[in-house]
């Protein structure tokens, strides 16, 4: 446990920090006063005549050339007839909003199955105990795919796993809330926070290049090197620096299972076989040449990463998920009929009422942005600056991580600080011949390091609350200072590590997914 000292310097911070933050209003109020902002701060700058000539994609001749905006406000007939007249639009084409909803159709179902839970408990039953520290935070990883079931189960199941081997309960609790939300960005899978920021850039890279396509996949390579990376750093700081310092557990308490039961190894085998068996189906139907080739329209020589199969990620995502958890789900029993996997769909649907109140506003928020011509103004205006003090390429990314990583603190939710920045910075950073995908990037790198140090974080609680019930008595209980102080080497060394493999990545211009670079 932290000394009273450190407890209360720690906690002095977190009082500054909680004060601040909490006198920002909630996101969905916050989008109300941006948009308001938006349609005063147009007028004027129509009424200034600001204007502002680049060269990019002429979306009328879809050519390269020069090209002036001019801004335009919204307080006059026209601009009040288009936020009217668009409202309901600007919501139902948001292009986040339905490929999230999809997704999490099939990850509810396997969630709700029990599907996610026993695979976490299966893969750190076959961890060796040198390994234990990696498996859990790989699992957290992992976990962030169904980020509910990581924080629920994952977290307190990570302290009933150390315990088990005769180790600090809190270091696992420490090793599992930095890997399902200090490693939030990185993955060997892809996830729904996938098309959900890759929408979000989709629409704020359009406002500079109409033509532009953003990738879903798009962070996929370095998602996938970032868990390895994340495992490494994360089990170093666990077992080197956070373990350490807590010293040795004296608490007695019963020791929770985490065995696997017959029935679940049942549903384990059902959901592998089905999973493969589709997974074998998809491999069929999409190989090149294929007759029956729905993704590539039987062409032997057509871009996969251009096909059908890439434009319907989305939904072989949520099947991927809802197969297999189906099959396990009646194979245990948690589903008996038809009427359950509709339920664990609903459920899941369910959760998503604050994001639909919240796009509805973000929605209007961009699309004002776009019709104003504001953020194109602001993005070539930005780039010109930028440029002129020579502020440019990877020193003006990793100085991009940690302005994100800062916001972070204060606004928990990432779509909605991608949704308020995305459209001023994927434009300006475009204009600096720097990719809509690295720059959401370089957002996800900050946006995940500082999940585990701030009180404004939603789960932030809960994980307290996960870690008080291994209290000892006679010692201080477990408060915000306690985690605050537990999980900032993680925080520190994970914003150190992945901005200097980030760094390294963009100089060297690697791809960060399928036919996507860091460089236009």
């Amino acid at each position: 446990m932290s000394k009273k000292q450190n407890k209360k310097h720690s906690l002095g911070v977190l009082d500054w920090i909680e004060r601040i933050g909490n006198k920002l209003p909630d996101p969905v109020v916050l989008f109300m006063i941006f948009s308001l902002a938006i349609v005063v701060i147009s007028h004027f700058a129509a009424s200034a005549g600001l204007s502002e000539t680049y060269q990019a994609i002429d979306p009328k001749t879809q050519e390269l050339g020069m090209i002036t905006v001019e801004a335009v406000s919204l307080m006059t007939p026209s601009g009040l007839q288009f936020m009217v007249e668009s409202a309901v639009q600007n919501f139902t084409s948001f292009a986040p909003l339905g490929t999230v909803l999809v997704a999490l159709l099939g990850v509810g179902i396997a969630e709700s199955s029990g599907l996610i839970s026993v695979l976490l408990r299966r893969a750190v039953l076959v961890a060796p105990k040198s390994l234990l520290s990696a498996m859990v935070v790989f699992l957290g990883i992992m976990a962030n795919i169904a980020s509910d079931a990581g924080y629920v189960v994952l977290i307190p199941l990570g302290a009933i796993i150390f315990l088990s081997f005769g180790r600090h309960p809190l270091a696992g609790i420490a090793a599992a809330f930095a890997g399902v939300s200090g490693g939030f960005s990185a993955n060997l899978l892809l996830s729904p926070t996938d098309p959900l920021l890759a929408g979000i850039s989709q629409q704020a890279a359009n406002m500079m290049d109409p033509t532009y396509q953003v990738s879903v996949a798009g962070n996929w390579f370095f998602l996938i090197v970032s868990t390895f990376i994340i495992t490494i750093v994360g089990a170093l700081i666990t077992d080197k620096i956070v373990e350490p310092r807590l010293g040795k557990y004296k608490g007695n308490i019963d020791n929770d299972t985490i065995e696997i039961s017959q029935i679940e190894r049942k549903g384990l085998r059902w959901a592998g076989i089905s999973f493969a068996l589709f997974l074998a189906l998809v491999v069929y139907l999409g190989w090149p040449g294929h007759a029956l080739n729905p993704f590539t329209d039987a062409n032997p020589t057509a871009d996969v990463l251009k096909s059908p199969l890439m434009n319907g990620i989305v939904l072989l995502i949520a099947l991927f998920f809802a197969i297999p958890g189906v099959f396990y789900g009646f194979a245990t029993k948690s589903f008996t009929n038809d009427k359950d996997v509709v339920r664990a769909m609903a459920k899941s649907m369910s959760t998503m009422g604050g994001y639909l109140v919240l796009v509805f506003f973000a929605a209007q928020f961009i699309a004002y942005f776009n019709y104003t011509n504001l953020g194109t103004l602001l993005a070539v205006n930005g780039a010109n600056i930028l440029e002129s003090i020579g502020m440019t390429g990877p020193a003006l990314m990793i100085g991009f991580i940690i302005v994100a990583a800062i916001i972070n603190i204060f606004i928990g939710s990432a779509s909605a600080k991608w949704a308020i920045m995305a459209p001023i910075f994927v434009p300006m950073f475009m204009a600096l011949a720097i990719t809509p995908e690295a720059t959401q990037m370089a957002f996800r790198i900050g946006d995940s390091v500082t999940n585990i140090i701030s009180p404004l974080m939603s789960y932030f609680a809960i994980v307290i609350a996960f870690s008080q019930k291994y209290d000892v008595d006679g010692q201080p209980s477990t408060g915000i200072g306690t985690l605050i102080s537990m999980m900032l080497p993680y925080s520190i060394a994970f914003l150190l590590f992945w901005s200097v493999i980030f760094f390294v990545w963009f100089t060297l211009n690697l791809p960060l997914g399928p036919g996507v670079f860091p460089v236009l």
